[in-house]
């Protein structure tokens, strides 16, 4: 199976180069890496081009805020199932997507999602705060829940049926998705009780879960 992984950046110099790495130090024999940069004004293009011949899509160029940059990535894919990890965050261990890959082809979900990880900014293998996710529950999302968004997967075919993120949002267009999906749609899912991300407790992915 396929896995498409889309990384989106705005002035990401300082992490983007580990995110990269830890993806594709993945041990899953067929993975899609597509980096969106919202041409930033650090050095994150010129970090993201040292790897060109590794990644398999780069985009640079504006955007109009974080969900159109997905929403670019998403157009760009070609994998059976995307997978999103923020410019400052990083999957536990190089084993992630094969364990997200068995838990689709044993479950035959449409999506899988697992727990979350904050971590401190400066030593990534502190743990601050841990983020269980726990089995879905279509009440629970009256209330706000959601599974954590970079530990979240879904087929490609199920956002072409059911449409990609709203543009519109400036913050929660990733709980807006995942409710459209999960709540509305009632698309299958699977959740894997391990910790799949580690997100930087002030990262900028972490202000856009708020």
């Amino acid at each position: 199976m396929k896995i498409s992984i889309i990384t989106v950046s705005y002035n990401s110099a300082k992490t983007i180069e580990d995110t990269i790495n830890c993806v594709l130090g993945q041990t899953h024999p067929d993975i899609e890496y597509i980096v969106v940069d919202g041409a930033s004004k650090d050095d994150t293009p010129q970090i993201v081009k040292k790897y060109q011949d590794k990644i398999s899509k780069i985009i640079i160029e504006p955007d109009y805020g974080i969900y159109d940059a997905m929403n670019k990535g998403i157009r760009s894919a070609t994998g059976d199932v995307i997978g999103f990890l923020n410019a400052d965050d990083s999957y536990v261990s190089n084993k992630v997507l094969e364990r997200v890959n068995e838990a689709f082809e044993q479950n035959d979900a449409d999506s899988v999602y697992g727990d979350l990880c904050y971590v401190s900014d400066e030593d990534t293998s502190k743990v601050i705060r841990f983020w269980r996710a726990g089995e879905c529950n279509e009440r629970s999302f009256l209330n706000g829940w959601m599974p954590p968004h970079p530990t979240f997967f879904v087929r490609r075919s199920v956002l072409e049926k059911y449409g990609v993120f709203d543009p519109t949002f400036r913050f929660a267009g990733d709980y807006e998705l995942i409710l459209r999906l999960l709540y509305k749609h009632h698309i299958s899912t699977y959740y894997i009780p391990y910790c799949l991300v580690k997100m930087r407790i002030n990262g900028a992915g972490n202000r856009w879960m708020e």
